[in-house]
């Protein structure tokens, strides 16, 4: 396989995506990747339209099961990565019984037409969801959410600008990426929405408010003064908590939640990556005893196996009878209905929440010990199961790492994990919350293997 005339520049090692060309990247696929795997992915390159962050693949899947990957070469792949997507891990037993049962019954359903088990998510996550949020729109996806999500706020309040964060990505859709802050996404698409302001996310490590180190909160004071400014902005709408992640202070939410019913902005919350348990609680916003007017999920919500999401809305949002915020065709598909209700069975009944909560504190424990131990290792956070540890070459600087964040990552595939960089220099590690301690231990100890073979000197 031959590197594209154009790798990814700069301000792709910025983003939430992997590097998907680089030296490492081709000196792991000469060493790794066999004859007929070779062939598929060259197969793979001619048959689809290049993007980055998803173009050239990195390898060939055969199978998933729980926690692991299987590639075409037979190997098992310990999959911390998943696209957020496998809360109750790969072909979770209870998630394809359902779906086969409702496949034998009623595969599709016409849009003009309900089903039971889409009516019964849909009054389940209003149960579950915190506050009032209590009105449920499916979509076939989390960009797709995002767009009802928006065109609901404007709506509500006849009103279209937003207020977003830079750095953020809510989605690949022109909508999704006018309040998106990501340049890979942005840069070069032409006009986008008018209106989109953003702002810097509640970052103390790349804070421009004099936080040194510790969050002032000044970040939530200026969304209050772009809102009073602006005057007639129809949404603020930010993830809860960063994929990186960045995790804001326990009192930001409350600050922004009140400026925006002071200054009449309704409040959207995504958490398409992080829903339903990833954090250690169903939804993030419990942590910060926030309520948003809508809250955007997806990824998880199909089970690892169909494309769901969906916003849930407070009751008074109920507004658009006359207007089409989605209209999708698979809006209510019974059998994505039927993955999402034992989901949620899993999650709730076979003790997920507590093992994100446990797992996920074991596991930050180890990760704040390999920063005594390894110079490379800067800053270690996470909340539940969403989980980073930054590279950095200078602690005193929190100058990132990119280079030998990459060298960590292929070390790490070579020896059976797989996990996402985010920012270019940050390991994400999202396991599936079905993960066991021995899973856990086996993949904190390839990751800090792989750091020490990586140390400077």
């Amino acid at each position: 396989m031959s590197q594209p005339p154009n790798p990814s520049g700069p301000d792709a090692f910025k983003s939430e995506g992997d590097v998907n060309w680089s030296a490492h990247r081709a000196a792991w696929n000469r060493q790794h990747i066999g004859e007929e795997t070779r062939h598929w992915l060259a197969e793979d390159a001619r048959a689809f339209l290049h993007q980055s962050l998803s173009t050239p693949c990195l390898n060939v899947l055969t199978g998933c099961a729980g926690a692991y990957l299987e590639d075409l070469q037979g190997r098992k792949i310990l999959d911390f990565h998943g696209n957020n997507v496998h809360q109750v891990g790969y072909g979770n037993p209870r998630v394809i019984d359902a779906i086969v049962r409702q496949l034998r019954t009623l595969p599709f359903c016409p849009r003009r037409y309900t089903n039971e088990p889409a009516i019964r998510l849909a009054q389940k996550l209003g149960e579950l969801a915190p506050g009032d949020l209590n009105k449920v729109l499916f979509a076939p996806g989390g960009t797709s959410a995002i767009g009802m999500a928006l065109k609901l706020a404007r709506l509500a309040t006849g009103r279209f600008k937003t207020i977003s964060m830079w750095d953020s990505f809510h989605g690949a859709s022109l909508d999704a990426i006018s309040v998106g802050g990501e340049a890979v996404f942005r840069q070069g698409i032409g006009p986008l929405l008018p209106g989109c302001e953003h702002v810097p996310p509640p970052d103390a490590r790349h804070c421009l408010w004099g936080c040194e180190g510790k969050c002032n909160l000044k970040c939530a004071d200026y969304i209050e003064y772009v809102l009073e400014k602006e005057g007639d902005v129809a949404a603020v709408i930010a993830e809860t908590v960063r994929s990186t992640p960045y995790i804001p202070p326990l009192d930001y939410w409350k600050k922004v939640r009140a400026a925006c019913d002071k200054h009449g902005a309704l409040l959207i919350l995504d958490e398409i990556p992080m829903c339903l348990g990833r954090t250690g609680k169903l939804f993030a916003c419990e942590h910060f005893d926030v309520v948003p007017d809508i809250l955007v999920i997806g990824k998880g919500l199909g089970g690892g196996v169909f494309p769901l999401a969906a916003i849930i809305a407070r009751e008074g949002l109920d507004i658009a009878r006359e207007k089409s915020l989605g209209h999708y065709t698979h809006e209510k598909n019974p059998v994505a209905a039927a993955a999402g209700l034992a989901t949620l069975e899993c999650i709730l009944e076979d003790g997920l929440l507590e093992n994100a909560r446990v797992m996920g504190e074991l596991a930050l424990r180890r990760l704040a010990s390999m920063m005594e131990r390894h110079p490379l290792a800067g800053d270690a956070r996470g909340l539940g199961l969403l989980l980073g540890l930054e590279l950095v070459t200078d602690r005193k600087t929190g100058a990132r790492a990119v280079d030998a964040a990459e060298r960590v990552l292929y070390a790490a595939l070579s020896k059976g994990l797989s996990f996402k960089l985010t920012m270019g220099n940050i390991v994400t590690l999202t396991p599936p919350l079905t993960i066991t301690r021995e899973e856990m231990g086996r993949a904190l100890d390839i990751l800090e293997e792989c750091l020490t073979e990586v140390a400077p000197g």
